[in-house]
């Protein structure tokens, strides 16, 4: 964004003093007579005239000058810190049943995480997002990317059965952690959502819990069901190893406002750094003005040319 405007706008307090000096300071100078001179000029007054546009233009063009007027751009720099963010969302068999969604119990509990997801992905503009769908194993759907119109497009094409029936939930956590291990955003967050235990990883809880420790990612899990449903003490153990916390719903609304929840608190960092740049043009009007000056300098040293 661009605007004109004068670095020294006091100068153009000069013209009203210029202009006493020349109505009441009058000044007495030799010229050189030059016969029928203003008959070029069309006459005395002609020549009068345009003496004195000379002189008030080679004043104003100086003090324009002086005013120095320059050309300001606005620049502004702005720094994201982008998170990288693993969506791990439980495809098992389980999640087919039925009833989660209070507005619409017909619906199955995957549907519904997929619409809570979806809104998740969509308000998060500045962060890279990954999704892992998990079940007798787990498949990385996608890698963390900005494209979010690609990631959900492929959200939609996740299906209940796609990567088994049961329920692997170390090792997805696992794939989650190699997957943000090698990124190089400075905040990482893995999300996981499961209704149901552990019965297929091959990867122990011990071994997964020494993974997170280490690794420096945070974890939210978000558990569906009820007590019985879930090893919840084990889940509430990597969630606050990893920094992160543990999540019991067993409906869609609670779900919505913990996806919700965990937006608001990870906000991406955005800063925004402005400069400008200065283009200087004085030397346009004092050109013109010692230009116009010369001329008057000449013409005034010709008799036939004053007033």
């Amino acid at each position: 964004m661009s605007h004109y405007s004068f670095e020294f706008p006091y100068a153009f307090l000069l013209l009203p003093l210029f202009w006493f000096c020349f109505r009441e300071c009058r000044a007495r100078t030799m010229a050189i007579y030059l016969p029928y001179i203003h008959v070029l000029f069309g006459g005395k007054r002609v020549a009068s005239k345009l003496l004195d546009i000379l002189k008030w233009g080679a004043i104003i063009s100086f003090v324009l000058a002086l005013a120095s007027p320059v050309k300001v751009t606005k620049y502004n720099n702005i720094k994201k810190e982008a998170r990288d963010i693993m969506l791990i969302v439980d495809s098992s068999k389980s999640m087919l049943d039925r009833g989660f969604d209070n507005d619409n119990p017909k619906k199955d509990k995957f549907s519904a995480v997929i619409e809570v997801v979806h809104d998740f992905i969509v308000k998060r503009k500045n962060d890279r997002i990954g999704l892992i769908n998990f079940a007798s194993s787990a498949f990385i759907a996608s890698p963390p990317t900005f494209d979010k119109e690609y990631l959900l497009s492929i959200l939609k094409k996740q299906v209940v059965g796609l990567v088994g029936s049961r329920t692997a939930i170390y090792d997805s956590l696992l794939e989650a952690e190699y997957i943000l291990t090698g990124s190089l955003a400075k905040s990482k967050i893995a999300i996981l959502l499961t209704d149901g235990i552990d019965n297929m990883s091959q990867t122990t809880f011990q071994e997964i819990l020494k993974v997170t420790q280490k690794s420096g990612i945070k974890l939210y899990i978000i558990g569906i069901g009820g007590e019985s449903d879930l090893e919840i003490e084990k889940l509430q153990k990597l969630a606050k190893e990893a920094n992160g916390k543990f999540y019991l719903v067993s409906q869609k609304s609670q779900l919505a406002k913990i996806y919700s929840e965990i937006d608001k608190s990870e906000t991406s960092q955005i800063e925004s750094q402005g400069y400008k740049e200065y283009t200087y043009y004085y030397y346009f009007p004092l050109v013109v003005s010692i230009v116009l000056f010369l001329i008057y300098l000449y013409l005034k040293s010709v008799k036939g040319i004053t007033k």
